[in-house]
């Protein structure tokens, strides 16, 4: 059984030490393309996380029968079964945006973040462990291309949520954010295209760095502390 510890540890590196798009920056096609908003991007992000948890705990079902020459090739066609699922469904339940994602949605069976989870995870542990670290893997790579969305998004086109109405019909066009108003007919095109895709990325890259120095300067700075109380009682 898996104690909060460990789950908690693995949530961490999921979600943020070991993150797929700013960390280890694979699965960059997806991140670059399908970040041009905020509803493309999570949409892309929970189908791939859906994948991610059921592969990952089918993978380490089965991880002690399959043999080693063998792992590639069965772990594939795991995952190609459950993309070719959620493919299906979202064809039948989310057309409109199942037309929009477009390619993106079978290519997550090649998407390197899924197969690589699946043989450094998946198969050396236990099912639990597999599906929380294969959800949150993707539930982190989500979270990258919920904010990059947003912020192409809103630089580009000067809204947020612009795709709702894909997801949950013509009735969710009211949630659509309008922060500069659309009578201005604004459009900053070079931020919804691929350029403005890597610089922000980099951003959010560079972001993340200076969070981990700043936290590393202050555990440095309280074990400094620590140290130097029994020093002052002497």
């Amino acid at each position: 059984m898996m104690n909060w510890s460990e789950a908690k540890a693995i949530i961490y590196n999921s979600i943020w030490k070991q993150n797929q798009g700013v960390v280890a920056i694979l699965g960059m096609c997806p991140v670059l393309v399908m970040s041009n908003n905020i509803v493309n991007g999570v949409s892309l992000g929970l189908a791939t996380s859906v994948v991610m948890l059921i592969s990952g705990a089918a993978i380490a079902a089965i991880r002690e029968f399959v043999p080693n020459e063998l792992r590639a090739p069965i772990f594939i066609l795991i995952i190609a079964a459950l993309v070719t699922m959620v493919d299906l469904l979202m064809n039948s339940y989310v057309h409109e945006l199942y037309l929009v994602l477009g390619i993106f949605i079978p290519l997550i069976t090649t998407n390197c973040i899924v197969l690589a989870r699946a043989e450094a995870f998946a198969s050396k542990n236990s099912v639990s462990h597999s599906a929380l670290d294969g959800f949150f893997m993707g539930l982190g790579l989500t979270l990258v291309l919920a904010i990059l969305g947003a912020g192409r998004e809103l630089i580009g086109s000067g809204t947020l949520f612009s795709s709702i109405d894909l997801v949950f019909g013509p009735a969710a066009k009211s949630l659509i954010i309008h922060v500069i108003p659309a009578e201005y007919n604004y459009q900053f095109l070079f931020a919804i295209l691929p350029p403005g895709a890597f610089i922000g990325l980099g951003f959010l890259i560079a972001g993340k760095q200076a969070l981990d120095r700043r936290a590393e300067v202050r555990a440095a700075a309280r074990h400094a502390a620590l140290n130097a109380v029994p020093e002052l009682a002497q």
